[in-house]
């Protein structure tokens, strides 16, 4: 305890704070990459006239509040204040459009990586690029916008991600890390920069609406895991700790986006190794040895933070449908006058599950809050199917939703793994998904018929994975990153592989093929229910 407490003195450490979907969360390492100290702070999303925001308020209310959990978790552990730190770093939740005008000042409300209002724009960037740009990816909203009419486009100064946004607030540079940007807008691999023929072809493309920009103008600079990206600014520590007990001048990393720090925290920088992080979205990352033979619409490229070339499988829904669920039975419980812990109640759920019938039993479910590119969603109603006949009981209730959670993943993932003949060695799981330990790693497994890993660390998530960023950048040396995570963040960590079982897969190819059939019910809940 004196020693970790004499490291945080002497700024020894280093921080990382990450934006998700509905919790904002803080890790302090020590020198050897441990988690130390953390703070949170639960948020949600808003639907306000058609767009999934987070209001600015949210944001830097957040920010302040996750902070302070943090700076209290310090004190009560090692009963001192922190003043000083090493390094920091900031990630975010991917994609989506933050516009700024010349003065700075916010456009438009935040649209979120959640939105599906740019199919248009995605079909025509792609058309033109002969590249998939996603409906989330910044760019696309960007399009969308000027196609759209809208009147902000032209004064639009700087345009970014929420990561890049709160990076440059806090340390004055408009910058992101190449794995977030490669998520506004393509990344030639090459050069480990925005790829210029496409910028050229964008401005060429938008010429006639006559804005006084040009796209190169308005882009944020690329950099690479292990740059400096500035330090932290006196009014950016402010921003940070109203208090006034933390000093500016911290060095940062460059912002990255959470596909990029799960690559991290889970190891999976490195290629024929992917990651899937499962939590109110889901995404499956694979680190390709070479380019695909074409372009699939399912199938986002995007980055490491070093700018190795990853195909990734990106899903808007995940574990949301399954929370209600869960918060139903706590209700349930709490009716008969009992006290259930929450950790205890989805443990207990979650391995009810594991005794259900490989196939659920003939049940079906879509967890489709919001809408599905993979699948042709751009809504979604979630919802819970059976036929009389079907083997319902609470294991294959379980079962089903947490086989639901993953099915359009396996549906993406499934172009890679037979359509494309990608090699895997190995899967890395993190995110909420993987906390009930061996449940969501063994239906990964089938999903995918490919072994799944959890690293001891991968609970910590992708506030740990920035805050090893912010690390790497001070201590690296002539080291990669894919070496500096092997020798110095993973070097003795085994943590748990779950090889798929036989019976799982087939289970899981059985309700696959259900799922992709029962599509017309989720269709046909769209269309009636408003």
């Amino acid at each position: 305890m004196n020693d970790v407490k004499t490291s945080i003195q002497n700024g020894k450490t280093a921080l990382g704070i990450e934006f998700g979907s509905t919790r904002i969360k803080a890790v302090l390492v020590d020198e050897e990459n441990k988690p130390i100290a953390s703070g949170s702070h639960d948020w949600e999303n808003r639907y306000v006239d058609g767009i999934w925001t987070y209001t600015l308020d949210d944001i830097w209310t957040g920010l302040k509040d996750c902070y302070h959990d943090l700076a209290k978790d310090v004190k009560a552990k090692y009963d001192t204040e922190l003043s000083v730190i090493g390094a920091l770093g900031f990630s975010a939740m991917m994609h989506g459009y933050m516009a700024f005008d010349k003065t700075g000042e916010l456009l438009v409300p935040f649209r979120t990586w959640r939105n599906t209002i740019t199919e248009e724009a995605s079909k025509e960037l792609t058309e033109l690029f002969d590249f998939h740009i996603p409906q989330r990816w910044s760019i696309a909203h960007l399009y969308q916008a000027a196609k759209n009419g809208e009147e902000h486009v032209k004064d639009v100064a700087f345009f970014t991600t929420l990561a890049g946004y709160i990076h440059w607030k806090l340390t004055g540079k408009k910058v992101l890390g190449v794995g977030e940007a490669s998520g506004m807008f393509p990344i030639d691999i090459s050069t480990g920069n925005w790829n210029t023929r496409m910028i050229d072809q964008f401005d060429e493309r938008i010429s006639p609406k006559g804005y006084p920009w040009k796209l190169g103008e308005i882009l944020p600079e690329v950099l690479t895991a292990g740059e400096r990206a500035g330090e932290l600014t006196e009014e950016g520590a402010k921003l940070l700790d109203p208090t006034g007990v933390l000093k500016a001048g911290i060095p940062v990393c460059p912002p990255e986006g959470d596909a990029g720090t799960g690559m991290v925290a889970t190891n999976s920088v490195k290629v024929r190794t992917g990651n899937v992080s499962a939590g109110t979205s889901v995404f499956g990352m694979v680190v390709l040895e070479k380019e695909l033979k074409k372009v699939h619409d399912e199938i986002d490229l995007v980055t490491t933070p070093s700018g190795d070339l990853v195909a990734m499988v990106h899903c808007n829904n995940c574990t949301s449908d399954l929370n209600a669920w869960v918060g139903i039975f706590k209700e349930f419980a709490e009716a008969f006058g009992m006290e259930v812990d929450q950790n205890q109640l989805f443990g207990t759920l979650y391995r009810k599950a594991l005794e259900g019938d490989a196939d659920c039993g003939g049940l079906l479910a879509y967890n489709y809050f919001s809408g599905e590119h993979i699948t042709g969603f751009e809504e979604g109603r979630p919802l819970f199917v059976r036929t009389p006949n079907s083997h319902f009981n609470l294991a294959n209730f379980m079962r089903v939703n947490l086989f639901a959670s993953l099915g359009v993943l396996k549906t993406g993932m499934d172009i890679l793994l037979k359509e494309e003949g990608v090699k895997l060695d190995e899967i890395l799981g993190h995110g909420g998904l993987f906390k009930t330990k061996g449940v969501g790693q063994s239906i990964l497994a089938a999903a995918l018929d490919t072994p799944v890993s959890v690293m001891e660390t991968a609970g910590e998530g992708g506030a740990w994975g920035i805050a090893v960023l912010a690390s790497y950048m001070l201590n690296k040396g002539e080291e990669t990153l894919d070496a500096y995570l092997a020798d110095n963040v993973f070097a003795g960590q085994e943590g748990s592989r779950i090889e798929p079982k036989p019976e799982d897969v087939e289970g899981f190819e059985v309700f696959a093929k259900r799922y992709l059939s029962g599509l017309s019910i989720e269709r046909a809940a769209v269309d009636s229910l408003k």
